[in-house]
């Protein structure tokens, strides 16, 4: 081989260092990495010493993952974020982190699904017992704690579909004197309207998917906290399950994160709108934390500085045919998994099966409603239309 090519085939491979002086952008740069390379062996074998913040390997991150998560402890005031794949990622990864066998784990009743799932099938098998209470009756929570052995309380306020909000400083004190930690899925509200680490709450999940993403586009989630104990173990969790984050989907999110405070308030304002105008029909319940006749809601007023755009109908003894044929008919609302998009949402739930306390029946239907960044009008339509072809309006 010609001299020359084999010094090209190096320069290929090694590319040249470019200044940076002179440049400045208001985006964050997308890194990424899968080896991160050292000075020198002597900081290679030191390497360890970085944890848990230092880069040592492309699973413990990179500085588009550390930007979004600063950006993400800041909203919540908190001392550390970590970005894990998913919303469910989250609350799974702590979970695994703080409870061990023979552990006691108290779940609110109306928290999302999956985290109930996960509690039958993974964390049984690991000797973890669970047992579900109702987050609107302190006195079920309260006679419900085992001393020694209840590790972790979690709740989720407004309640996954039901939208029930609980008093989470008086479930943060329950928590403390019993021993416990407690443990929050803020998605709904995000750290703009919620901030559960000032309410007493020790570990905060989000689902970074729904709003902080903002565009139906990106997996991602995150764990928030004070503790940098804890911050240090779960750390090590994600290492010892190879748990990382694409940059790329950071990058998005760092994105999203730009308009969250004008998409928040628009679509919280244009929820509140439609609740308040939907409210008094006898022929359904509306379900929203901004309405005086909502559980909750004078701790909604103390606790939350606004809505976001996720709110439920709840309608009685209606068969799921004619629901079906009426959700078919719409024109701007779409029908899908998720919500926090751009793109307004409907969704039919019947949750009988996943609760244990707060009890529902296979004869009442949640119609799930996510409010886009549509024009309002087009919007109010398509649910009068929808409605209206129920009988209901």
């Amino acid at each position: 081989m010609h001299k020359n090519t084999q010094l090209d085939d190096t320069l290929c491979v090694i590319p040249p260092e470019t200044p940076l002086e002179g440049f400045a952008s208001l985006a964050v740069p997308v890194y990424r990495a899968s080896t991160i390379v050292f000075p020198d062996a002597a900081t290679y074998r030191s390497r360890a010493g970085r944890a848990p913040d230092g880069y040592t390997y492309g699973l413990s991150g990179t500085p588009t993952a550390r930007a979004l998560e600063r950006q993400l402890a800041s909203l919540h005031n908190a001392e550390r974020a970590i970005v894990v794949p998913s919303g469910q990622a989250a609350i799974s990864i702590a979970m695994l982190t703080i409870l061990k066998e023979g552990d006691h784990l108290l779940v609110a009743d109306n928290v999302y699904p999956p985290v109930k799932e996960f509690a039958q099938d993974i964390l049984r098998n690991l000797g973890i017992e669970t047992e579900y209470f109702d987050p609107t009756e302190l006195s079920d929570l309260a006679g419900k704690f085992r001393e020694g052995r209840t590790r972790l309380v979690w709740v989720e306020s407004p309640g996954s579909t039901t939208m029930e909000i609980c008093d989470v400083p008086s479930i943060a004190r329950l928590c403390k004197a019993s021993g416990a930690l407690l443990g929050c899925d803020n998605t709904w509200a995000t750290g703009l309207l919620c901030k559960p680490l000032d309410l007493g709450v020790d570990i905060v999940a989000e689902a970074l998917t729904k709003y902080v993403g903002g565009h139906s586009d990106i997996l991602l989630g995150a764990i928030v906290l004070r503790d940098m104990n804890l911050y240090g173990t779960v750390r090590n969790t994600l290492g010892c399950l190879g748990v990382g984050v694409s940059p790329d989907e950071c990058s998005l999110a760092l994105r999203g994160l730009q308009t969250l405070g004008l998409r928040l308030r628009h679509v919280g304002t244009v929820s509140e709108e439609f609740a308040d105008r939907l409210s008094g029909n006898g022929s359904y319940t509306v379900l929203h934390p901004s309405l005086p006749t909502s559980p909750g809601h004078d701790l909604w007023r103390r606790d939350f500085k606004g809505s976001s755009g996720v709110f439920s109908l709840r309608l009685e003894g209606v068969p799921a045919e004619a629901i079906d044929r009426a959700l078919d008919k719409l024109q701007t609302f779409a029908i899908g998994a998720s919500w926090g998009g751009t793109r307004s949402i409907i969704v039919p739930l019947v949750i009988a099966a996943d609760r244990h306390v707060m009890r529902s029946t296979e004869s009442t239907t949640h119609l799930r409603i996510s409010i886009g960044l549509e024009n309002e009008d087009h919007l109010w339509t398509d649910l009068q239309q929808m409605l209206r072809s129920l009988r209901l309006q």
